[in-house]
């Protein structure tokens, strides 16, 4: 009985063109991160989008414009935990951030679909969409721009290979080089390298570096004769 109380041919109409709305809408998004072999892509986007859409449309039916609001807050903070679930941390690199900002995006669609603002979903859309293909000739280019040590905000490593044996007595030279340029230890990683050797991967705590000083550094350790390989490099993120 509850269910023929609560069927309105109408309602039932608007709520099928808000999921029809947010499900275009999100597997157009979802449509360029699957053609880029992104982790969530066609049926992700489109399932985040519509699931926030039943949700947002069966708030505003049950408890009107402040059911609707509420539902929205939880949407934003739900979708943030999914988007967590796609970011993924690979030493110091981190990949992911740009395919969980689109969920969230996909998200940000359906809840404007469920809210029966049709043309703002596809304005959200519209600028999702652009975000991850207008922009991204634009950001292909400043990677691929010089990096000014002095003043970018990157992770530097600093790295080593030395055999088993000497592991302590080339971690220590490393250490007092760094010490003496005033260059604080972040993080220290150390990975077998081979049969006999191991790599010692140093993270700076600085952001900003200058190149000249770390090169002098990595000429040092590349003399002593227990480091058969030394090289830096910035590490950088999605």
């Amino acid at each position: 009985m509850r269910f023929i109380d609560n069927f309105n041919l109408l309602a039932l109409s608007d709520t099928l063109i808000s999921v029809a709305t947010a499900f275009v809408l999100g597997s157009i998004i979802g449509f360029e991160r699957q053609y880029r072999q992104r982790t969530a892509g066609l049926r992700t986007n489109a399932l985040v989008a519509v699931g926030a859409t039943v949700f947002v449309d069966l708030a505003g039916r049950i408890n009107g414009n402040a059911g609707t609001t509420q539902v929205i807050a939880y949407v934003v903070s739900g979708v943030g935990f999914l988007g967590a679930g796609a970011i993924m941390k690979d030493g110091m690199n981190i990949q992911g951030l740009n395919t969980a900002a689109t969920l969230w995006g996909s998200a940000a669609v359906g809840a404007c679909a469920g809210a029966g603002l049709g043309a703002e979903a596809l304005v959200a859309a519209a600028f999702v969409l652009s975000a991850n293909t207008l922009l991204r000739p634009v950001a292909n280019v400043l990677s691929r721009m010089p990096i000014d040590e002095m003043s970018s905000e990157m992770t530097y490593q600093m790295c080593i290979i030395t055999s088993m044996d000497e592991q302590k007595h080339a971690l220590t030279s490393m250490e007092q080089l760094l010490d003496v340029a005033k260059y604080p230890i972040g993080d220290i990683e150390v990975e077998a390298f081979g049969d006999e050797d191991v790599e010692i991967k140093v993270t700076l705590m600085s952001t900003s570096v200058d190149a000249d000083d770390l090169d002098r550094i990595i000429a040092h350790l590349s003399a002593k004769p227990y480091v058969s390989q030394a090289f830096w490099n910035p590490v950088t993120s999605e």
